[in-house]
């Protein structure tokens, strides 16, 4: 299977509340599995969260599930939060900046390591998810369902 380049992903939404109060929802990573479609369950090795923080998750996908093991890279507050996912070799980010509206632009984008799809993502992909293509389709369309969820849930506080 060969490893083929990979653009970036990504999805962006404005939410009509301050940055921090978009970080004081999103810094609760706990609560993922609430708002993205693939997110099933998340255990944190380190408290509070921060930079070096491990986080052993569980995604799923109909009747597939499978582990990934992710390291907090930066968490910055009001700002950005980012980790790799080991296996996929995967970086995830969410970038918070101020409009001049008073709300917050968030940008959450999946970059894979070099650009290029990892082995073990290409094979789980290609036994599991109907294949590499469709599987990004699908987690290009959940991260617009997890920007939605958590606009929705910043904008009801």
């Amino acid at each position: 299977m060969a490893r083929k380049h990979v653009a970036p992903l990504e999805v962006e939404i404005e939410i009509d509340a301050s940055p921090v109060a978009v970080w004081d929802v999103l810094y609760d990573q706990r609560r993922m599995n609430e708002w993205s479609p693939e997110t099933y369950k998340q255990a944190f090795i380190g408290s509070p969260l921060k930079a070096g923080t491990l986080s052993l998750n569980l995604n799923k996908r109909k009747a597939a599930v499978w582990p990934t093991l992710s390291r907090y890279r930066e968490v910055v507050p009001a700002r950005r939060l980012a980790f790799h996912v080991y296996g996929p070799a995967a970086v995830w980010s969410y970038d918070l900046e101020p409009t001049e509206s008073g709300g917050t632009r968030v940008v959450e984008r999946r970059r894979l390591v070099n650009d290029r799809a990892a082995i073990a993502s290409v094979v789980t992909a290609t036994l599991m998810l109907g294949g590499a293509e469709s599987h990004d389709r699908e987690i290009l369309e959940g991260m617009h369902t997890t920007l939605q969820r958590l606009k929705v849930e910043v904008e009801s506080r």
